[in-house]
């Protein structure tokens, strides 16, 4: 797991050379409240999440970027650990979450 920061998950969601799956590892209710545009909702404490994950993304090569609500939120970094564990070889954790995207101006 590595973590990333803001400008550099918007450098990959502008590149068109970056093939990665950006997930919110947050509740559906959460999910829905704010989330950034390009992810799709696999919440972290859901049975089977790693099978989910490795569903969406089709390979544990491809590179995964977990994010969830704030700095303040551990949900991401046990997420980035999970999917560690399970063989995942690109995981990377966006510790700021959608509080830092959003405040920042960043998606809508």
């Amino acid at each position: 797991m590595q973590a990333i920061t803001r400008n550099d998950l918007k450098r990959m969601n502008e590149s068109e050379h970056d093939d990665f799956v950006l997930i919110n590892v947050l509740s559906p209710d959460a999910f829905n409240q704010a989330h950034i545009r390009t992810s799709v909702n696999v919440p972290v404490d859901q049975e089977g999440f790693e099978e989910m994950v490795k569903a969406i993304a089709a390979s544990r090569d491809r590179h995964i970027v977990v994010y969830c609500a704030s700095f303040d939120c551990d949900a991401s970094r046990q997420a980035a650990e999970q999917l560690d564990a399970a063989g995942f070889k690109h995981v990377y954790d966006y510790e700021g979450g959608t509080k830092d995207w959003i405040e920042k101006r960043m998606a809508a």
